[in-house]
């Protein structure tokens, strides 16, 4: 058992995880969803995961729970890191946010709510502000272009332009 294993195992002592072994080496854990913001938080304060690396789902469709969610964590001062997995059903797919453990994580919710269509409960971004918003893709595009029921025989690329053309086109009169 590595030191990082020993390290979590007694931070999260009393909470139910599972420790699962990984190709890479790296400690990795399961947990349930909504156990989530409590495993988090233990990680940072009891055993010193100062970041948020990743935070990210695999798809799984057509099987349920369709999504398994990936956070990564690192620790500077111990140099080491630790994965953390939980799943995720429904639709729309929702995961427990970590902006008020790691607030830069903003970010990576926004990346993977834009492109897999996860909501994230209580998200804030680094001002405080309740703002789950697409990070990558334009507001009213209408898909989640790394779900695996994403439309491979691709989509109308002019849709979301020619909606703003004639928008743009009211608002300016033609002289």
């Amino acid at each position: 058992m590595s030191a990082t294993h020993e390290r979590v195992e007694a931070a999260l002592q009393g909470l139910e995880v599972r420790f699962h072994e990984a190709r890479d080496g790296m400690t990795t854990l399961s947990a349930a969803l909504d156990a989530i913001p409590a495993v988090a938080e233990r990680l940072r304060d009891g055993a010193g995961f100062e970041l948020c690396t990743l935070i990210t789902a695999i798809d799984h469709y057509p099987a349920q729970p369709r999504f398994e969610m990936t956070w990564q964590l690192q620790s500077v001062t111990h140099g080491d890191r630790v994965r953390l997995h939980a799943f995720a059903a429904g639709e729309p797919a929702s995961a427990p946010s970590v902006t008020h453990l790691w607030p830069g994580a903003a970010y990576y919710e926004r990346e993977c709510y834009d492109l897999m269509g996860v909501r994230f409960t209580a998200h804030h971004d680094f001002r405080g502000r309740e703002s789950l918003r697409r990070i990558l893709m334009p507001d009213a595009y209408e898909h989640h272009p790394l779900r695996k029921d994403f439309p491979h025989q691709g989509i109308e690329p002019d849709k979301l332009y020619r909606r703003w053309d004639a928008e743009r086109r009211k608002a300016t009169p033609s002289t």
